[in-house]
């Protein structure tokens, strides 16, 4: 049995038996990993506020072969502004839908738990609008899975001029030209295009520092949406908790 000490944080959890958890964590460097907690879900336990949903941690395991159980846990940031409001709870859990999705086991996943960390303090400390915080997620997240769109040129003939359009069938911006023969391909405004582009190259703890009106995030939100979906080939919707 190997004694192992990760940081990582919950992003799902299961009740086993009378007191037990089965639970999800994703960690820097071990990946999406399951993890058995036993005794967490009684009232005393020392696990208790550590092994629940989106809890960021320290955490100590057991590994006996493939199978992790839980020694001991430090809690680290629980966000407990989104456990108090129905609306970023509704949020963190739809990116935390896309994040159990495109993890696995055994894989390097530090951009992706950073990435994920930081939006999940932009939901909960500030006052920004919650699509317009998940259209930068969404953005991020497929260029850390190799899935950037083409920014620098239009995708077709090259040229950096008059880029207007985005193309999802092409991966990237079209010039209004090309864009004739691509009737999938969404009008966007400067700002909106001047805004992936910043999303895309932006240092990792910067990418949430801009604003734009609200017909720019409302491009950004369709072409983020669609891009996601078609990239991921899943159609993500966001459902209302009651």
């Amino acid at each position: 049995m190997k004694q192992i000490k990760v940081n990582g944080i919950i992003i799902a959890e299961n009740n086993m038996g009378d007191f037990d958890k089965m639970l999800t964590i994703l960690t820097p460097n071990l990946g999406k990993i399951g993890c058995s907690a036993k005794g967490s879900r009684r009232p005393k336990s020392l696990l208790l506020s550590g092994t629940q949903f989106l809890c960021f941690g320290e955490y100590m395991l057991f590994k006996s072969g493939d199978t992790y159980t839980m020694n001991s846990c430090e809690t680290i940031e629980m966000f407990y502004n989104i456990r108090t409001d129905l609306d970023k709870l509704t949020y963190a859990s739809y990116i935390t839908r896309i994040i159990n999705d495109v993890t696995t086991e055994n894989q390097n996943s530090f951009n992706t738990l950073k990435l994920f960390l930081n939006t999940l303090y932009m939901i909960s400390e500030t006052d920004k609008n919650l699509d317009f915080i998940t259209s930068i997620f969404k953005l991020r997240i497929l260029k850390i899975l190799g899935f950037a769109p083409s920014v620098g040129e239009c995708v077709c003939c090259k040229t950096k001029e008059n880029l207007k359009y985005f193309s999802i069938k092409d991966n990237g911006f079209k010039c209004e030209s090309c864009s004739r023969q691509d009737s999938g391909s969404i009008e966007m405004s400067d700002p909106t295009k001047n805004a992936i582009i910043y999303i895309l190259k932006a240092d990792p703890k910067k990418i949430f520092s801009f604003e734009l009106s609200e017909k720019c995030q409302k491009e950004l939100e369709l072409i983020s949406n669609i891009y996601l979906n078609e990239k991921l080939e899943k159609e993500y919707k966001l459902e209302k908790l009651c």
